[in-house]
């Protein structure tokens, strides 16, 4: 499904929730969620991924039926009314969740830390032979930006996680394959430990399977925002588009293969020519 090529493919969020960081509220509702999904389709996603519990910082877990109640109906509508080639992800590190996700239509798992918080996450992969994307956290998102983070070396900690989180998957049958590998930008890391991780992209190329990188909109571009220009308020998640395509840009040169963003069409037109020119 994620064959390595020139062309760096877009993934489209629609978070199904209450109160995520930027968007929560918005496509609440099955009717939004739709219209929204059909809005990143056309402007260009390849991959739409949907969550229904919000994974900011400071926010508390959602139970597993409520968050089937957000996403099932949604993942089913989206599949009934755009046919069989959009990819849909689904977003959550719950097993159950994936599993009923992927009955219902889903052919794509997007899974903060990996297998950590529920290991049958990878039998439930393994099972079903879809994509993986193991993404890296420090904590839980409850407490992840909680007082000093603090890593001997950000990018050798997260590069011994995605070993053990291949070994583990491996060990219950996930094919090397079916791994996508998110450094995990925002979870659980400083503004300082996310720039080291973009300036070092390249780093994580050494497993030779396709990358991730989800910078957009993150608090960590609203505090560098304010410090560089000297700005009196931190500006918006929806303010951060520039600032997040910088980042986007050097992480893609250093080998991303996979954008996530809520803004599809100007990441779109962004990669299309980043891409000529790589």
């Amino acid at each position: 499904m994620f064959n390595k090529k020139k062309k760096t493919l877009v993934m489209g969020v629609l978070n199904v929730t209450p109160d995520s960081f930027s968007d929560g509220g918005l496509f609440f509702s099955v009717g939004s969620a739709l219209k929204q999904a059909g809005s990143l389709i056309k402007a260009g996603a390849d991959i739409i991924d949907i969550g229904g519990e919000s994974t900011r910082p400071g926010s508390l877990p959602v139970g597993v039926d409520e968050e089937m109640r957000r996403v099932l109906p949604v993942i089913k509508k989206i599949r009934q009314k755009f046919g069989k080639e959009i990819i849909i992800s689904i977003d959550t590190n719950k097993s159950e969740v994936a599993k009923e996700a992927i009955k219902a239509g889903a052919n794509m798992v997007n899974s903060l830390g990996g297998f950590s918080f529920d290991l049958n996450m990878a039998k439930v992969v393994a099972h079903y032979r879809v994509p993986i994307v193991i993404y890296h956290i420090k904590g839980e998102p409850r407490t992840m930006q909680a007082g000093k983070i603090k890593y001997n070396n950000v990018i050798s900690e997260i590069s011994r996680f995605f070993s053990k989180q291949i070994a583990l998957g491996n060990k219950f049958g996930v094919k090397r394959q079916q791994f996508i590998l998110d450094p995990g930008i925002g979870f659980g890391k400083s503004v300082e430990h996310n720039l080291t991780i973009v300036k070092n992209f390249k780093a994580f190329s050494k497993w030779k399977l396709p990358l991730l990188v989800g910078v957009s909109r993150k608090s960590h571009l609203g505090n560098l925002l304010q410090v560089k220009l000297n700005l009196k308020k931190i500006p918006l998640p929806q303010e951060r588009l520039e600032a997040g395509l910088a980042e986007t840009a050097v992480a893609v040169w250093g080998g991303a293969s996979i954008v996530r963003t809520h803004d599809v069409l100007e990441t779109k037109k962004f990669l299309a020519i980043l891409d000529e020119l790589r």
